[in-house]
């Protein structure tokens, strides 16, 4: 199987997993570490180097919304917990891009002044 596909699959479960166990409608043993381990699959495989950049700013965007909405309290718990699904998702993926971008940068020559 294609590691592409792979991280497709990985992708796909991770978003249904948040929602899903968020939602109520399933109960995940370790469903944060299930999540984090996924976000790593999807960092390490769907996002190549040309998408690093605004796969970040997406991830940043993610992680803001994300800690804002569980601070504001006004919001029910149903979306709290699929909001913290996401930061353990989405956060490892970010995690990873963000290595992978920083050894990159380190590798590639600098321009001789």
């Amino acid at each position: 199987m294609d590691s592409m596909v792979i991280g497709r699959w990985a992708l796909i479960l991770g978003i249904v997993l948040a929602v899903v166990a968020g939602a109520g409608f399933a109960a995940v043993p370790s469903l944060p570490i299930f999540l984090f381990i996924l976000g790593l699959i999807v960092g390490f495989l769907n996002i190549a180097e040309r998408e690093s950049t605004p796969f970040l700013v997406a991830v940043i965007a993610l992680l803001v919304i994300g800690i804002a909405g569980m601070q504001l309290g006004k919001l029910t718990t149903v979306v709290v917990s699929i909001l913290n699904n996401f930061i353990a998702f989405v956060a490892a993926a970010g995690l990873i891009v963000a290595l992978k971008q920083i050894l990159a940068i380190v590798k590639s020559p600098s321009p001789q002044s």
